[in-house]
Parts: structure tokens; sequence; C-alpha cells
């Protein structure tokens, strides 16, 4: 899949849309793996996401913003934002109010791409900046439910699912963090 995300101050809503998303994000920030520097008074953070799954790969479920930062204490802490969800569900207290589903079927080690969605654009601002407090924003994309390697070998042996063994994943990939 390939993933592009750009941070900065000033982005609109809207700007996630925009067919030069990349022209857009270098103009008003950095992209992924950059340093956001001297927020403006009364301005959190805003994230443009933007992924398209493989050609030949899985449906794509959601984007995730990771956000973390160390605490009054020294401990680090960690939130975990949706911040799109495919098929329209919508986001409730941060998360998508449902699952993608599974399409895997452990017979015969297939899914289909009738769930998720093969394009997934996001705007994300982060809700409880704090300027006095250093945070970082990795993101993650996630693909829907595929068969494990333990499904395709059942399958291709015509034998059954070793117990315990989970039939299906759901394979990510983590970005680089904005800082």
């Amino acid at each position: 899949m390939t993933v592009r995300v750009f941070g900065g101050w000033e982005y609109e809503a809207d700007d996630a849309l925009r067919p030069d998303l990349a022209k857009t994000g270098y103009l008003g920030g950095v992209p992924m793996d950059g340093d956001l520097r001297n927020a403006p008074e009364g301005m959190a953070p805003k994230l443009m996401i933007r992924s398209l799954r493989d050609p030949d790969g899985a449906n794509l479920d959601r984007i995730q913003v990771i956000k973390g930062w160390i605490d009054a204490d020294g401990q680090t802490q960690e939130l975990v934002f949706d911040a799109v969800c495919s098929d329209d569900w919508k986001i409730v207290k941060a998360r998508c109010e449902n699952a993608v589903g599974n399409t895997v079927s452990i017979d015969d080690a297939e899914y289909t791409n009738s769930i998720g969605g093969s394009l997934l654009m996001a705007f994300w601002e982060d809700p409880d900046f704090d300027p006095s407090q250093r945070a970082f924003y990795c993101v993650r994309v996630l693909e829907i439910p595929t068969p494990r390697w333990t499904t395709y070998d059942a399958a291709f042996y015509d034998v059954g699912l070793p117990e315990g063994v989970r039939p299906s994943q759901q394979d990510m990939i983590d970005i680089p963090d904005l800082r």
C-alpha cells in the first residue's frame, strides 16, 4: 500500500481531499518523519493522510493516529484514534462504530474485497493538544482481514487448522512519526 502523511498547523479539512495533496502538504507543513515547530497560539496539529491499497492486495479497513507523549511523572503515554473508517462507518469516541467484518473463507483460504475501501483519505486534528507538552504522532493503516499462512497451508494440504489458531489476520503498516 502507499501512504502519504503531512502535518501542519493551518490545513483545512478539504485539503485532505485535494488532488494535489503533496503540493498542499509541503506548502503548509511537513511530511511524515518531520518536525512540527512553533505552534501558533490556539492551534493544534492537523494531519492529512491518504492511503491506497496495493493493486493485488486487500482493501483498507481504517486509518489510525497514535499520539504519544511523556506525562508529568515521566511515563510514556499513548492514545489511539481512528481517523477514518471504511464503508462509511462513523467514528464514535475516537473509534470506528463497527468492525469492518471478515470475508475469509477457511475452506479455500480466500477472501474478497467486498468490504473496506481501495482508497482512504483522512483529516485529523489533535483534540487534546497542549502546546507545553511535547508529543509525537504515528499513523497506522489497517487492511481488511486476510487468511493467515496456516489457513493457506490447511487448505493446500486439505487438513484442519490447528486448535487455537486464528484463520485470519489484519495486516497493517506503521508510518514514521511527526514530532
